[in-house]
């Protein structure tokens, strides 16, 4: 038997998880945005035997994409 309180905090806890999801997603679309500029930074280092030269332009591109995806994020919320 449900208790008549309960319906009320199921509203409430709905939120609350959807907002916890929306921080999640946007830290884990930063952290990989970041995390694949490095990798094709590295990559490509490898390839044209450039030290650090494209892994700064990549890692930058990395956080430029995050920044961007953030606030697409927000608006569409």
């Amino acid at each position: 038997m449900s208790e008549p309180g309960n319906k009320q905090k199921q509203p409430e806890n709905r939120g609350t998880l959807k907002a916890i999801a929306n921080f999640s997603q946007i830290g884990v679309t930063m952290a990989a945005s970041v995390l694949i500029g490095v990798f094709l930074g590295k990559l490509i280092d490898g390839l044209c035997g450039t030290s650090p030269v494209f892994l700064l332009i990549f890692s930058l591109l990395g956080v430029g994409a995050a920044i961007k995806a953030v606030f697409n994020s927000t608006k569409d919320k």
